[in-house]
This record gives structure tokens, C-alpha cells and sequence, in this order.
């Protein structure tokens, strides 16, 4: 006797889904494990051996709003550093006269983005000046690119709070170099008188880790 179509339908056994979800979380354990170890460095995740040259901003800082740190172009413009969203910030503040460390920052910032071969595109350069002065036509045209934008030390120190400098006044301001990464936090600061190579390896290690940006 042959078994109806029903009774033949009741014993064909269901699919286990098991597989399917050990797939997606493999897949997924990497992409997690990275974002963990680079928001979450207290965890440990970090491999050992592994450190940066750079001072880690812990915690992260968000950037404000374009209405709290009140910065223009040089022709007046409101500017607004959320535009590069999705890009990697390098960023200096120093006053328009731009001394010798200012010069040195400026140099070293613009190598650093320069050097990083089919990865330049993920980065912009900004400068945030202090004052109202005027800027040298000759280090205009040194490092072009490079974005400008008046500011207001008042409006942008406790954003850019040195957390290398012992000072509180808004000239140390002038003093460290930063990285801003793509979703907008501020998480990595450079002094005036670092390693121009171990500056550039930290940005190449940011951006070889990073799956953002």
C-alpha cells in the first residue's frame, strides 16, 4: 500500500536554519570584532605589539555643531566641518602669521595625506586659524589643498582641548596636530614636533583598519 500525497508531505523533515546563522555570524564576527577594538580600546581587542605614535582623544569628542564652533572661510562664508563627513580629518589651528611650528604642521600634515597613495582621497586637510591677520601668499600656495577657516579660539578649545598639553589657555591650541575620523569624533592628537614618518605609518594603520570612510 502506497502512501498519500498528505502522509508523505507529514514526514519530510524541516530544515535546520542552524547553518544559515553560523554563516551570517561568522561573516559578521570580524566587521564587529574591528569596531570594538577601535571604539572600545579598553576592551583589550587591540593586537599586542600594536601601538600608536599618536595620543588616543579617550573619550571621543563629536563635533559640534557648525553654530557652536562658528567658523568662516576666508572670504566670511559660515563653514561647516560636517561637509566631510565620511572623510578623515587632519587638522591644525595656529594664527595666520603661521610661524615656524605652524609651518612644520602644516608640512608634515600635508605629506602625511600626500603619501598615502589610492587611500589620499579618504583624507582633507583643514586649518583652523585664530586670528584675523593676513596669510603669506607663498604659504598659500605651499600647501594648497589644504582647507582654511577663520576661527574662534573661545568657540573651538573645548573641542580641541590639547589632552598632550598641560596648558589651558588657547594658545596651546597652537600645539598638537588631530585626526577626526569619518562619523565626526575626535580621537587621535599629534604634537608640533612629531616624527613626520610615525605620523604618516599611524594615518596608513587608520586607514588600512578602519571600515569606515
Amino acid at each position: 500500500m502506497t502512501d498519500s500525497p498528505s502522509s508523505s508531505t507529514e514526514q519530510t523533515p524541516q530544515r535546520s536554519i542552524t547553518p544559515m546563522v553560523l554563516i551570517v555570524l561568522i561573516t559578521l564576527a570580524p566587521v564587529v570584532f574591528a569596531l570594538l577594538a577601535y571604539y572600545v580600546p579598553a576592551l583589550g581587542l587591540t593586537p599586542e605589539g600594536h601601538t600608536n605614535y599618536g595620543t588616543l582623544v579617550s573619550p571621543q569628542r563629536p563635533l559640534p555643531a557648525a553654530e557652536t564652533l562658528g567658523l568662516h572661510t576666508l572670504e566670511g562664508e559660515a563653514a561647516d566641518l560636517n561637509e566631510f563627513h565620511g572623510q578623515w580629518l587632519l587638522v591644525t589651528a595656529d594664527k595666520a602669521q603661521c610661524p615656524e611650528s605652524c609651518v612644520r604642521k602644516l608640512f608634515i600634515l600635508r605629506n602625511s595625506h600626500a603619501s598615502q597613495g589610492k587611500d589620499v582621497k579618504r583624507l582633507a586637510r583643514v586649518w583652523l586659524i585664530l586670528n584675523d591677520g593676513d596669510i603669506d601668499e607663498e604659504i598659500l600656495e605651499a600647501y594648497k589643498g589644504t582647507h582654511l577657516y577663520r576661527a574662534d579660539p573661545e568657540n573651538i578649545k573645548e573641542f580641541l582641548s590639547p589632552v598632550t598639553v598641560e596648558d589651558t589657555n588657547t594658545d596651546a591650541l597652537t600645539q598638537p596636530m588631530w585626526i577626526i575620523d569619518p562619523l565626526g569624533n575626535l580621537m587621535m592628537e599629534f604634537p608640533p614636533d612629531a616624527d613626520p614618518l610615525k605620523v604618516r605609518d599611524d594615518i596608513r594603520t587608520l586607514l588600512r583598519n578602519s571600515r569606515i570612510g
